[in-house]
């Protein structure tokens, strides 16, 4: 499939498309906001099923593969033992995949995970001796998972007895930790991988913003609020003819990415977190919507007026006004619905350009509107990423999909402010925290490794 842009259109759809997730992303469904740590009056007391971050890629150094990623729990403490962090059992942890743009889930990829503990009432400790595999005995806490593919169609399971990279305890207990992540690495049967785990919180970020927007003034801004952090991940990479509508990435590029968390309550598994762009709970949806916004189906967003009003006019847009003096850009904000509700191609809407609609899947249907993260597979890897994604000239960045060095916050808070629409920055609008404390691998599954040291440390 051939993009056709130019330079003009590209900066329109980054900023346009960062706005979008900030305020547009309200309406999405498949529960696959990213980075809504604690993002709701609910989820926040359940962190074991609090979806953080999503991230979809064209693997770059497998170019025929696309990288799935999703978080949990937010705010891993290294040293928060004895328990430390588990996943969630008797629940399940969904990455689902709309590709024929009605806003129903096509694919979905769900891990289910299940306890093995050792300790009973012998000792307090999570491992009593060093632990040099995954299956030394001295590992006394570990989980296993199966791992399904479903569709319409009917469910097969890829793993079945998978176990689990553990929580990182500290030095004397897991000597080479790197050892342990590659041995949790399983290949799947169409020649893909997943991986399941702990891992360091790669989402960077000031999180001062709450705090009436970085302290009124920008003076509260150049702290990463989650380094040293952990989450729990869990990683797929797959074929894009795995993805594809009919299993044709040229002829059906496009694809909509969201996470979710299913709980059981007793009788049956509800929805209770959902996650696809990033921030978007957290700064779009009111607080009386919040929970309501984790329990919603993507087919339902575009029919839930209260929330497409909070997109097409954006309360952080008013609030830069406000507290900054930066004039907010005239409503309603089409620009956004077309960037995250429809997906970005010429016959959309305002942005003259064709990117991450599934509109430009030839053999898709009718288009339900939705929140999502689209990525269109046909975008080759940046030989040179730019952490401003498309909006730096970067067709294979955020919001055409997440790779994990993408700078949303930056994105998001200059799109708001209107550079969408006026194709210029506003000087010193950032959080001026560019990039990750820990560098990204090459390789699967590219999230760097789990910290084990205190966050408070002097």
């Amino acid at each position: 499939m051939e993009l056709r842009t130019n330079r003009r259109a590209l900066v329109g759809i980054g900023l346009a498309a960062a706005v979008a997730v900030s305020s547009l992303a309200v309406l999405r469904t498949d529960s696959g906001i990213a980075s809504s740590h604690r993002e709701a009056p609910m989820i926040s007391g359940d962190p074991q099923h609090d979806n953080t971050d999503v991230y979809a890629f064209v693997s770059p150094d497998k170019a025929d593969s696309v990288t799935l990623i999703a978080n949990w729990i937010p705010f891993e403490e290294p040293n928060g033992g004895p328990n430390f962090y588990p996943f969630a059992v008797k629940s399940r942890h969904n990455i689902k995949i709309d590709n024929d743009g009605d806003a129903k889930t096509d694919i979905t990829y769900e891990w289910t995970f299940r306890n093995e503990d050792k300790r009973g009432n012998d000792t307090f400790l999570y491992n009593d001796g060093p632990v040099t595999s995954l299956n030394d005995p001295n590992l006394l806490f570990r989980q296993r998972y199966t791992l399904k593919r479903i569709t319409p169609g009917g469910s097969k399971t890829l793993v079945d007895d998978g176990i689990v990279a553990p929580s990182n305890v500290g030095r004397a207990s897991m000597p080479n930790y790197a050892t342990l992540r590659n041995q949790s690495i399983k290949s799947l049967p169409n020649g893909g991988k997943t991986f399941a785990g702990q891992s360091d919180e790669a989402f960077f970020l000031d999180l001062r913003v709450f705090d009436l927007l970085y302290g009124g003034d920008l003076t509260e801004v150049g702290q990463d609020t989650t380094k040293g952090y952990n989450v729990n991940t869990v990683a797929l990479q797959v074929p894009a003819t795995d993805l594809a509508l009919k299993g044709d990435p040229r002829r059906n590029p496009v694809i909509g990415v969201c996470s979710t968390t299913d709980k059981f309550n007793g009788d049956s598994f509800v929805q209770v977190s959902r996650l696809c762009n990033p921030l978007v709970n957290e700064v779009v949806a009111p607080a009386g919507l919040k929970d309501a916004y984790n329990a919603l189906d993507p087919s339902k967003d575009a029919g839930v007026q209260a929330l497409v009003d909070r997109v097409t006019d954006p309360e952080v847009a008013r609030l830069l006004q406000k507290i900054y003096g930066i004039k907010a850009p005239a409503t309603p904000r089409n620009d956004l619905v077309e960037i995250f509700l429809t997906g970005i191609a010429k016959q959309n809407g305002p942005i003259k350009a064709d990117l991450n609609s599934q509109v430009l899947n030839k053999d898709a249907g009718k288009l339900r509107p939705s929140e999502m993260l689209r990525l269109n597979m046909a975008v080759p890897p940046a030989k040179n990423p730019n952490r401003l994604g498309v909006l730096g000239g970067d067709l294979a960045g955020f919001p055409n999909g997440r790779r994990l060095a993408d700078d949303v916050v930056d994105i998001e808070l200059q799109a708001v402010a209107g550079a969408a629409l006026t194709g210029k920055l506003v000087p010193g609008l950032t959080d001026k925290v560019d990039r990750n404390d820990k560098p990204f691998g090459q390789t699967f599954p590219y999230i760097p490794l789990p910290s084990n040291v205190a966050v408070n440390q002097r």
